[in-house]
């Protein structure tokens, strides 16, 4: 059976579990990270020298990077409409999941660490209204894709990309502060809602 190491309320380890309930994959998740099992054990390094969480065992093979997992759990256990075989519709997919790794998940950093996570370090007004600013200019293009698409990220259907996308999306939502009103990133949002791999480990109360 898959083997996941990391905390549930990880959204990177949330991005993996949700990929498995999609695609009725079971597996056995164990807590490491803060407040669980250290990362710098010798144990954990051998696993992840980034000493960072998740890591999968699937038999003998080893694997880190969230997104990654999600790729390779797609590829050899999902069907085809997850996560497409032809070569541009499985480029936008990853289009889109590099996108959220990258430019998305930069700009909501420093307004969820202050207003969330409540860290002595993001306590700036100056920074903290730069990020609220940077994170809702990011989150109006992907409204405008979504407008473009009238479902889901990548097109018409949902797919691998709207895993870390809609993770994002709760937290965006999640997070206490003066959001501009986003009308197709909304209707997104209780688009995902009717999925139960989404209430499971995307909008449960955790940002």
């Amino acid at each position: 059976m898959l083997r996941i190491l990391g905390k549930a309320t990880s959204i990177n380890v949330r991005k993996v579990l949700w990929t498995c309930a999609e695609i009725g994959l079971p597996f056995e998740r164990e807590d490491w990270g803060s407040g669980f099992r250290a990362l710098d054990t010798p144990e954990y390094l051998a696993l992840n020298p980034n000493a960072m969480i998740p890591v999968i065992q699937d038999g003998d093979f080893i694997l880190w990077e969230s997104n990654s997992i999600i790729r390779y759990l797609a590829t050899r256990y999902g069907e085809e409409a997850l996560y497409p075989l032809e070569a541009q519709a499985r480029a936008r997919v990853d289009q889109w999941i590099d996108w959220q790794a990258s430019d998305l998940n930069r700009s909501w950093s420093y307004t969820f660490m202050s207003l969330v996570r409540r860290s002595p370090l993001h306590q700036s007004p100056e920074a903290l209204a730069a990020g609220q600013a940077e994170w809702s200019r990011y989150m109006g293009i992907l409204d405008q894709q979504l407008a473009r698409t009238g479902a889901f990220v990548a097109g018409e259907r949902f797919t691998l990309a709207d895993i870390p996308v809609g993770l994002s999306v709760n937290r965006w939502f999640g997070t206490p502060f003066e959001r501009p009103h986003l009308p197709a990133v909304s209707e997104y949002y209780e688009r995902l809602s009717e999925r139960s791999g989404y209430l499971l480990h995307g909008r449960n109360g955790t940002p």
